[in-house]
C-alpha cells in the first residue's frame, strides 16, 4: 500500500529523522580512547530526563523487561517480601517476574482501569511494623489500560509510615512524555525503555538508580551477571562498557536526549497533555468510554478505547491495518476484544493524531460500530485549534 503507515500504538513509536541519522553511522572502536567523551556527558543529560542529579543511569542492551529484572537482582535477596498491585497486563508481568525469582509478592489486585490503591498500601506500609517489606513496586503508566498512577502519593504513604523500603518505579511509557520526577519522589529504580518516550528502536533498557538502590546491593545476594550494577558501574565510571555496546543506538539515544532537552521537558509533557486530551474528546464525541475508570487516571501517552458489546476490538484492528494501513494497539489479557488502544506519545503532533482519530472511525463504521462520521475527529480539530495556551501539569 502506498503511502507512509500509520503507527499509532503505545511503543514502539515513531523514530524522528534526526534520531535515525544518528544511528546510520559506521562501526565504531567500543573501546576507543575518545568514547568518553561522548558517553560521559550523555550519562549526566539522560539523568536529567529522569530529573535526577544525586541518581547513576545504566543503559542495558534490553527491553524494559530486563530493566525490571536488573532492578530486582542488584537489590533484593530470595524470599525477600515486595509489595505489588496488579491492574494491567505490565504490572502483572512484573509480579509474575517477582515469584519466578523467588521473591515473596504480596500482591494487591485492583480492577483493570484503575490505578495504585494509594490507601491500600498505606494500611499495608503502616501495618508492617517489623519492616518486611523490602520494596514497593509501582507501574506509574499502565499500557495495556491507559491507567496513570500517582508516585507521588505512593511516596507520601511510605514516608507516613517511616517504612525504609525501596521504590521501584516502572516508568517504560511515562518517562520523557510524563511528567517524572525521579528525586523530588524519592524514587529508588526507575525503570524505561528506548522505544516509547524516548522515540528510538526498542533494545535500550535505561534506568537511574539511588545512592539507597545502590548500597543495597551490598547485601543482596540474587545471583546476577549480565545485569549486575557493579560490573556496569566499574566500566561506566571512564566511559566505558562491560561488554560491546550498541554504540549506534547510544548515538541515536544522544540525538534523542538532544531533541527531548531542546524542546524542554515541561513542553514535552504539556504537549503530551494536549494531544491526549484531544483524543479523549473524540473518544467522548463518539459516544464511547475509555477504559481508565476516572479521569484521575486518564493517561497521557495511552488511551484505551472500550467498545460496544457485541464488537471484537482484536478485529477492529486488524481491519485498521488491512483496510487502512493504520496500527491501533490491541487489547491485552482482561481487556482483550474489548478495547482498542491508540498510542499518543513520542514523535507526534496534532495532525498525526487526526490521522489517529480518522482511521478509527472509519474502521469503526466499516466493522458497524455506531459512531458518526466526523464526530471525533471534529471534536479533536476543536480542541487543538483553541487550545493556545500551554495547560498545567498534573499535580504532583
Amino acid at each position: 500500500m502506498p503511502g507512509t503507515k500509520g503507527l499509532f500504538i503505545p511503543g514502539p513509536t515513531n523514530v524522528p529523522q534526526a534520531v535515525r541519522l544518528a544511528m546510520d553511522i559506521a562501526m565504531e572502536d567500543q573501546r576507543a580512547p575518545d568514547l568518553p567523551a561522548f558517553t560521559l556527558p550523555l550519562f549526566e543529560d539522560v539523568k536529567k530526563v529522569f530529573k535526577s542529579r544525586d541518581g547513576q543511569v545504566f543503559l542495558f542492551p534490553s527491553s524494559g523487561t530486563g530493566g525490571w529484572e536488573a532492578a530486582m537482582l542488584n537489590t533484593l535477596s530470595p524470599g525477600d517480601r515486595v509489595l505489588i498491585t496488579r491492574f494491567g497486563q505490565f504490572s502483572l508481568l512484573w509480579a509474575d517476574m517477582c515469584q519466578r525469582l523467588g521473591i515473596e509478592a504480596d500482591i494487591v489486585d485492583v480492577p483493570w482501569g484503575e490505578g495504585v490503591p494509594v490507601e491500600t498500601f498505606a494500611e499495608k506500609l503502616k501495618a508492617d511494623r517489623g519492616h518486611s517489606y523490602k520494596a514497593v513496586l509501582v507501574t506509574h503508566n499502565e499500557t495495556a489500560t491507559g491507567v496513570t498512577s500517582d508516585i507521588a502519593a505512593v511516596r507520601r504513604a511510605m514516608d507516613e509510615a517511616h517504612h525504609p523500603a525501596l521504590l521501584f518505579v516502572d516508568a517504560v511509557s511515562s518517562l520523557a512524555s510524563i511528567d517524572f520526577r525521579m528525586d523530588e519522589w524519592g524514587v529508588d529504580v526507575c525503570v524505561s525503555g528506548s522505544q516509547k518516550g524516548f522515540m528510538m528502536p526498542a533494545g535500550l533498557a535505561i534506568l537511574c538508580v539511588s545512592q539507597k538502590a545502590l548500597a543495597a546491593r551490598k547485601q543482596a545476594s540474587l545471583k546476577r551477571c549480565y545485569f549486575d550494577f557493579e560490573d556496569m558501574a566499574r566500566t561506566n565510571k571512564d566511559g566505558f562498557f562491560p561488554y560491546t555496546p550498541p554504540l549506534h543506538m547510544l548515538r541515536g539515544l544522544r540525538a534523542a536526549v538532544d531533541l527531548l532537552l531542546d524542546e524542554g521537558l515541561d513542553n514535552v509533557f504539556a504537549r503530551h497533555y494536549r494531544l491526549a486530551e484531544g483524543v479523549r474528546r473524540a473518544v467522548s464525541a463518539w459516544g464511547l468510554r475509555l477504559c481508565a475508570k476516572d479521569p484521575k487516571w486518564h493517561s497521557d501517552t495511552v488511551s484505551a478505547i472500550l467498545i460496544p458489546e457485541g464488537f471484537d476490538s482484536a478485529a477492529l484492528v486488524r481491519h485498521a491495518c488491512t483496510r487502512y494501513n493504520l496500527s491501533l494497539g490491541m487489547g491485552l489479557n482482561k481487556v482483550a476484544g474489548k478495547v482498542f488502544r491508540i498510542g499518543h506519545l513520542g514523535d507526534l503532533n496534532e495532525i498525526m493524531c487526526l490521522t489517529a482519530l480518522a482511521g478509527s472511525e472509519m474502521a469503526m463504521r466499516d466493522m458497524g460500530i455506531p459512531v458518526v462520521a466526523g464526530s471525533g475527529v471534529a471534536a479533536a480539530i476543536e480542541f487543538y485549534r483553541t487550545q493556545t495556551a500551554t495547560p498545567a501539569l498534573k499535580a504532583a
